[in-house]
């Protein structure tokens, strides 16, 4: 698994909305009503990560989940961490 160019980053993360890069990492805060939507909304990221072996660093706050997203064994992004935020966004 190849780390992608800054420039391939930039060009998907157009059909990303919310998603950004920061450092080496795809980074977007998911908001709820309250600590009960946000724990939920985590619930269901979790199955998606365990069927894909491929898990967030996830921060929960009363109404706000944090959501980073890198290929560690990689040191940055790449086509892995573009599916994870999909299918992510797929169960917000």
């Amino acid at each position: 698994m190849a780390l992608l160019s800054d420039e391939e980053i930039e060009s998907r993360l157009g059909a990303l909305p919310g998603w950004e890069r920061k450092a080496k990492a795809l980074r977007r805060n998911f908001r709820f009503d309250d600590f009960v939507g946000s724990v939920d909304f985590v619930n269901r990221v979790v199955p998606v990560a365990e069927e894909m072996n491929h898990h967030p660093d996830v921060a929960i706050s009363w109404n706000e989940v944090a959501v980073a997203i890198t290929t560690h064994s990689q040191g940055g992004i790449t086509d892995s961490d573009f599916a994870l935020a999909r299918e992510i966004d797929g169960v917000a």
